[in-house]
């Protein structure tokens, strides 16, 4: 029995398609609402630096992908989200100004947490792991622009 394939995405979203979904109703909908909810969670974090905003939008976009082509293809061509979505989807990297962003506001909430909010050193400690392990992963997320060093 031969595999029937999907025509290829048209990439005109005025034009539509009667295409079955690959998921069921009830499936859809909780990636809808997992979508929903994480991005809000990704708007939140522009203004609460503890919360990263790229991650969410990333799995917001991946929900969206599986249950509402219409607002996935909203959110990636968005002014603000769109370009970082691209970039991460086109070749699993970050932006450079991003990156040196998010380390920036990773130490310094990570910092006045720790100093001023943790009590204990055995929390402290693990708060302190915890965003080190962060930052590293981060920094070790390609960046295509990044500049040369010498």
């Amino acid at each position: 029995m031969a595999r029937q394939t999907r025509p290829p995405p048209v990439n005109n979203p005025s034009a539509r398609q009667e295409t079955p979904h690959r998921h069921p109703y009830a499936i859809r909908l909780i990636f809808a609402g997992s979508g929903v909810l994480f991005m809000a969670l990704g708007v939140l974090g522009i203004f609460l630096p503890v919360l990263p905003t790229t991650p969410f939008m990333l799995l917001a976009a991946a929900c969206f992908a599986r249950s509402s082509p219409r607002i996935h293809h909203w959110l990636l061509s968005h002014p603000t989200f769109g370009p970082i979505l691209h970039e991460w989807h086109t070749y699993r990297s970050i932006p450079y100004r991003a990156k040196r962003a998010a380390l920036l506001l990773i130490a310094l909430s990570f910092g006045v947490s720790i100093a001023c909010f943790v009590p204990g050193w055995p929390a402290k400690l693990a708060m302190g792991i915890g965003g080190l392990v962060l930052a590293i992963w981060i920094a070790r997320i390609p960046s295509r622009d990044a500049p040369r060093k010498a």
